[in-house]
């Protein structure tokens, strides 16, 4: 095998995800610079704009790529499988996820791909780049740094940066001086990918909603709480862990109603009734799952 095979099958773990793309051309320009740096999986996440003639022509001999592009509603469903996802965005908020430059990013994403682990580099549209919502789900965020002056990279140039400095990973295999704690983390640990990381924002403001702990759907509050869950990896463990005690919010709230409405009614059936009706609701809740019973350590 050659030494640009090896390091395409390497480097195969790897996808280039476009959001919300609103030109053909710059499809195609991202798919040629995938393509020079041995990358070969695109995936446009609702794309504003179909694969056209423009594409192809800009793509100038990598129509490859292009054929094999998957389509995905949201990024969240780009993202399934994905157990490392880093957004590039020059929108960044301190505190929040870690930043990163490019080359920690291209290291980051080599430990994750060489432990058998999916990874994507993704990357906003072009007017607005990434939402918050689309860069929460993701597990870092990357940054280009460029001239104060003029920072104005479009999307290819951006493509092309990121794909040269993770080839360049690969080349090497120099890494981030924390990658042996990385690797261990990878190898012992299923991370959760973008899809699960939204289902569980979405349990989470729904429960927050009904509890009253947030008042609306935009509650600023709203923020502050996922934050928390931004401090680091989460886990397939610690999402059906924080899940199943999300639903035991919800079981606790329906059986102190069962029991409240059962209390309420005229004194005719056995004292212990309430009780036992409301124990009975709970059996048959956890016979349902209730979100209970995932992975629980």
């Amino acid at each position: 095998m050659s030494r640009s095979a090896e390091l395409r099958e390497r480097m195969s773990r790897i996808a280039v995800v476009l959001v919300r793309t609103s030109h053909p051309g710059n499809i195609g320009s991202a798919a040629r610079a995938m393509k020079t740096m041995g990358l070969s999986r695109l995936v446009l996440a609702a794309p504003e704009t179909p694969v056209t003639a423009e594409s192809y022509a800009l793509a100038a001999g990598a129509g490859d790529i292009l054929d094999k592009a998957v389509i995905r509603p949201s990024l969240a469903a780009a993202l399934e499988g994905a157990e490392l996802a880093v957004a590039a965005s020059a929108r960044l908020r301190r505190g929040e996820k870690p930043v990163l430059d490019p080359r920690a990013a291209a290291a980051t994403v080599r430990e994750c791909a060489d432990c058998g682990r999916n990874a994507a580099l993704v990357f906003g549209c072009e007017r607005t780049g990434l939402t918050n919502q689309e860069l929460e789900i993701c597990h870092c965020h990357v940054t280009i740094d460029a001239d104060e002056d003029y920072s104005s990279l479009n999307l290819a140039m951006a493509v092309q940066v990121l794909c040269h400095e993770t080839r360049c990973a690969f080349v090497s295999g120099a890494g981030d001086p924390d990658a042996g704690q990385q690797r261990r983390l990878h190898e012992k640990d299923r991370l959760a990918d973008g899809e699960e990381i939204a289902g569980f924002y979405r349990h989470l403001e729904a429960s927050l909603l009904e509890s009253g702990f947030l008042k609306t759907g935009s509650d600023p509050v709203l923020r502050k709480v996922k934050r928390i869950f931004t401090r680091d990896y989460l886990t397939r463990d610690d999402i059906n862990i924080l899940r199943g005690a999300l639903s035991s919010m919800s079981g606790a709230r329906s059986k102190r109603a069962a029991l409240s409405n059962l209390a309420s009614r005229p004194a005719t059936a056995d004292a212990g009734a309430p009780e036992e009706a409301a124990e009975q609701d709970e059996k048959e809740r956890n016979a349902s799952g209730n979100g209970r019973g995932e992975s629980r350590r």
